[in-house]
């Protein structure tokens, strides 16, 4: 699957020059100009959830322009593969959410509109979006690819009532009080933590952050993958011997790729979860405010030399334009819509995130404690992943790799520095 993806992602840049701004599009409904087909990502409890959250903002957006929007909610684990497969071929949705990480790879294809400033004017103008979030829009030096919809971070949610059934007093601040805490935890039906072990994005995320604390990279100064040094193998190894040796996390994780780990948690399944503003999330599944706490993510207890200060990537959900969209100015519409003041209190209250634009950010809505907890991550601790051309390739390669490492641990195979050097030099094969 992984050497599959890379081809995709080859075929989407040699494409790239053939691609025209008024290139095809499959919008099911076969209409005009005047209908736009929209890729929302997965921010919900679910894909219908998130159609419930979305269908009367697109409502109020046809009542207010006469430009009918058809969304599909695209899984995380598919959406990476559907837009690069846009992108070769030329064909596919008008809009799309994509994760910011991705902002340069997508780039790359040429297959994005550009926000110079005169496209930034049609949507508001660059003054209207926090810097930093319009910075992990686009490769450095260049046009962003996108705008920034969503700001996210990680955070650590604990379940109180388990923690205080446990004698837990206080959430654990390092990766070995997790262990601790986790084991504390496990037991009569219940696991210490969940994660979403067969997600490549979320898995490589957790390796970048990782990476940071053991004193890794996984590219040089010149671009280069640096995937199977030995801070990454230590650093992938501390994450999944979470399974492997602490056994704080359930097997069946190692299947998880559509937020099953946030509905284990707000089902008290698991007592911890490793997430991005997931709040809103835990209300749709009856999860009280009151019944869990949110915390920074732990660091190790004591980093190695040159281990850093990180504990989240400068998370967040972009808006792109594909150049074959039929109707670009209805498609920049649809972005000035879902980027103006109400819209981003709206929707980012709901989901939970922050609000990537400078007069909405200040909104009493985003004055919750998990709010604070993300703000504070992103304000101090918080890195950026690497803005290079193949951001997206090592997310899906690494990413992989962990998931069959954690296919290892939940079949009883050890996890071992060798096992995880072998799988990133594989890695770091194909994406050479």
């Amino acid at each position: 699957m992984s050497r599959r993806r890379l081809a995709i992602f080859t075929a989407a840049v040699l494409a790239a020059a053939s691609l025209t701004a008024c290139g095809g599009s499959d919008d099911p409904s076969g209409g005009s100009a005047r209908t736009l087909t929209y890729w929302a990502s997965n921010q919900g409890a679910s894909l219908e959830a998130d159609k419930q959250i979305l269908q009367p903002e697109l409502d109020r957006f046809e009542q207010q322009t006469g430009i009918k929007v058809n969304v599909e909610v695209v899984p995380w684990s598919d959406l990476l593969n559907r837009l690069l497969a846009a992108a070769a071929s030329g064909q596919g949705p008008d809009v799309v959410n994509i994760g910011n990480t991705w902002s340069a790879s997508l780039q790359a294809t040429g297959a994005m509109v550009e926000f110079d400033d005169a496209t930034l004017a049609k949507v508001g103008g660059r003054d209207r979006f926090v810097p930093a979030a319009l910075a992990a829009a686009g490769a450095p030096g260049k046009p962003p690819a996108a705008v920034p919809l969503y700001s996210l971070a990680y955070a650590l949610y604990y379940n109180k009532k388990a923690f205080a059934d446990a004698g837990i007093t206080t959430p654990p601040a390092t990766w070995e009080q997790v262990a601790e805490a986790g084991r504390k935890l496990t037991g009569g039906g219940r696991w210490g933590l969940a994660v979403e072990g067969a997600n490549p994005s979320e898995n490589a995320h957790h390796a970048f952050t990782f990476s940071q604390q053991h004193g890794g990279e996984w590219f040089d100064s010149a671009g280069k993958p640096t995937f199977d040094t030995p801070q990454n193998v230590a650093a992938v190894k501390r994450y999944v011997d979470l399974m492997a040796t602490d056994k704080i996390i359930n097997p069946s994780n190692a299947e998880y790729a559509q937020n099953q780990s946030v509905s284990d948690f707000a089902n008290g399944k698991a007592a911890m979860l490793l997430w991005q503003a997931v709040g809103a999330n835990l209300k749709s599944q009856n999860m009280a405010a009151d019944a869990y706490g949110v915390a920074p993510v732990p660091f190790l207890a004591a980093p190695p030399a040159g281990g850093r200060k990180v504990n989240s990537m400068v998370a967040g959900i972009n808006i792109a334009v594909f150049r074959h969209a039929r109707n670009p100015d209805a498609a920049l519409e649809f972005v000035k819509f879902m980027t103006s003041d109400a819209e981003q209190v709206t929707l980012n209250r709901t989901y939970g995130s922050l609000p990537p634009v400078t007069t909405a950010a200040g909104d009493p809505a985003f004055a919750a404690p998990e709010q604070k907890v993300l703000q504070e991550t992103l304000a101090t601790t918080a890195a950026p992943l690497p803005q290079v051309p193949d951001e997206s390739t090592f997310e899906t390669l690494v990413g992989t790799a962990i998931k069959e490492l954690f296919a290892d641990a939940a079949s009883g195979k050890p996890v071992t520095e060798e096992s995880v050097r072998h799988k990133l030099s594989q890695a770091q094969q194909q994406m050479r």
